[in-house]
């Protein structure tokens, strides 16, 4: 029995034996690593952040009625260009029934005092002219006379002022009655006339629908809406993570879903400084004004993305990122130059701006250097697999 666990116990370790000899020849048999190398290139290195938003106006005006009616008739389209003082709608009032008798009650009460202020006039004008006749006959004093005179003035600038208070009512109840009266002109509130020139963006309202006028307590109601399309801006977000990053002046490349292979210049003139919770996170908004944009039309509302560049380094000296290996103590970066034959010296460096490709080298080697390609696989680059 002993012997033949001693046969099995030789039989395993020649077995063991044999096969890590095995496992060495196969080991043998396999290719080295070959290391290959890339040399340095000239690059433009951008760094930069990308907001999503849209084309809008610079400025958009709303056009709303100075009086509440009903659309008489509407004169312009969207997209049509307009001139400050141009005609775009008539509207018809529909007066208020409260409104009209008030301002009927108020003529009758001007015209009564109109009549009062005649008939004292009158009573007024014969004791003056009883006084004059008896001051130039020396019957009374100066004195006398001109207060007499002045109570007869006094009257007679009452009449005058009970005759404006009469056109007024007649006016108030006229502009209530039909929106306009005589003498308003061009002026007249029933026409709704464009307060600049622009291009016509949008005309929510058609004949026939009621319209509100804008004051105090009512925003009122849209007619139109205009805007000058040569004078847009870029207006989106960025995410909390990235606004710290960023600040007035910066350019932006804005590019437009709809327009494509074309790509506008614009400035960041706006940062929000109060961000707004939206999916759960915290996005503030920013606006750019675009530049010169040839011939190009862009609609207002086109969405639209703005790469903000935070810098940029042209006709650098630059290398791939996965070429640079850092010290583990250090923690410096370096990369390992060709110097013969599967040979490599160690080369610190000193980098600039990347964009997660490209890293910029501002010292350590030259654009003449072969760089050793350090994280292979087999042979093959692992950032190529």
């Amino acid at each position: 029995m002993k012997r033949t666990k001693t046969i099995i116990i030789l039989i395993a370790i020649v077995a063991v034996f044999g096969i890590s000899l095995y496992y060495l020849w196969q080991k043998n048999q396999e290719d080295p690593i070959t290391y290959t190398s890339e040399s340095p290139t000239e690059e433009t290195i951008i760094v930069k952040t990308v907001a999503t938003g849209s084309i809008v106006p610079k400025e958009e005006i709303l056009i709303k009625p100075n009086i509440s009616g009903v659309i008489e008739q509407v004169f312009i389209e969207a997209g049509e260009y307009v001139e400050q003082g141009d005609l775009i709608a008539q509207i018809k009032v529909i007066p208020n029934a409260s409104s009209l008798t008030s301002a009927k009650n108020s003529i009758a009460t001007n015209q009564t005092a109109l009549r009062t202020a005649q008939i004292n006039l009158q009573t007024q004008q014969s004791n003056y002219d009883r006084q004059k006749a008896l001051f130039e006959k020396g019957v009374i004093s100066a004195n006398d006379f001109e207060g007499v005179n002045n109570s007869y003035l006094q009257t007679k600038q009452s009449v005058e002022q009970a005759k404006i208070n009469v056109n007024s009512a007649n006016q108030n109840y006229d502009i209530i009655k039909t929106g306009t009266t005589s003498g308003l002109g061009n002026i007249a509130q029933t026409q709704v006339r464009a307060t600049v020139s622009g291009m016509v963006l949008d005309v929510p309202v058609k004949a026939g629908n009621q319209v509100i006028e804008a004051n105090n307590f009512n925003e009122g109601t849209s007619i139109a809406s205009l805007a000058d399309v040569k004078q847009m801006i870029f207006e989106g977000k960025v995410d909390e993570s990235e606004v710290g990053k960023i600040k007035e002046g910066l350019p932006l490349e804005i590019t437009v879903g709809a327009i494509e292979d074309k790509t506008f210049d614009a400035v960041l003139d706006y940062i929000a400084p109060k961000g707004v919770a939206e999916n759960g996170a915290i996005q503030f908004e920013i606006k750019g004004s675009l530049k010169k944009m040839d011939s190009t039309f862009i609609r207002a509302g086109l969405s639209a993305n703005a790469s903000i560049i935070l810098e940029k380094a042209e006709n650098v000296l630059a290398i791939k990122e996965a070429l640079v290996q850092y010290d583990k103590d250090t923690k410096k970066p370096y990369v390992e130059i060709v110097v013969g034959d599967q040979k490599f010296e160690r080369k610190d460096v000193e980098l600039g701006i990347s964009d997660g490709i490209f890293v910029e080298v501002k010292s350590g080697i030259s654009k003449t250097d072969k760089i050793k390609v350090w994280n292979q696989i087999q042979g093959v680059p692992k950032y190529a697999q």
